[in-house]
């Protein structure tokens, strides 16, 4: 290791091989969906081969949710996930946000009932940051994108 490695805090510990790095990335993608993927899948309309799930509590479905989405706390799926949703169609899980761990519950316990499923990255939070269309118990919203989230004169991303 020379001086530069030694002292900078990214190069510490050196980057994984490629074939490792490769591995990684596509085993992420394995278990994430992005919000902006999910939102034009189902904007596209048709089947989109996926069932969206959101695993809060009532109060916080009834605040605003992905439209179409199925409505399953996590402490209810044990008992209600298959009156609900087809072990045939994978499930895609949100929770609040990137802060909050209840999407990733939610879909270790559908793993573990038999269900194909993913995480969907930003969870809710970022469903509305990034300006898509969402429902409360009084009707639908919509709120402009966070240019820090989304692009702001721009389609996509483009990543």
């Amino acid at each position: 290791m020379n001086a530069t490695t030694s002292v900078n805090p990214v190069l510490r510990v050196a980057p994984a091989a490629p074939a490792d790095a490769a591995a990684y990335f596509r085993a992420s993608l394995v278990f994430h969906a992005d919000v902006s993927d999910v939102a034009s899948v189902l904007a596209a309309g048709g089947d989109p081969g996926f069932v969206v799930l959101d695993s809060r509590s009532t109060a916080s479905w009834d605040q605003g949710h992905v439209p179409g989405a199925v409505h399953l706390p996590t402490a209810l799926i044990a008992e209600q996930a298959e009156q609900l949703l087809d072990k045939d169609v994978p499930v895609v899980t949100y929770c609040w946000g990137p802060g909050c761990n209840g999407a990733t519950r939610a879909a270790l316990a559908l793993a573990e009932l038999g269900y194909r499923v993913k995480e969907m990255l930003g969870g809710f939070e970022y469903w509305v940051r990034e300006g898509f269309a969402f429902e409360t118990w009084e009707g639908g919203e919509r709120r402009a994108a966070d240019p820090l989230t989304a692009p702001v004169d721009a389609a996509d991303c483009g990543c």
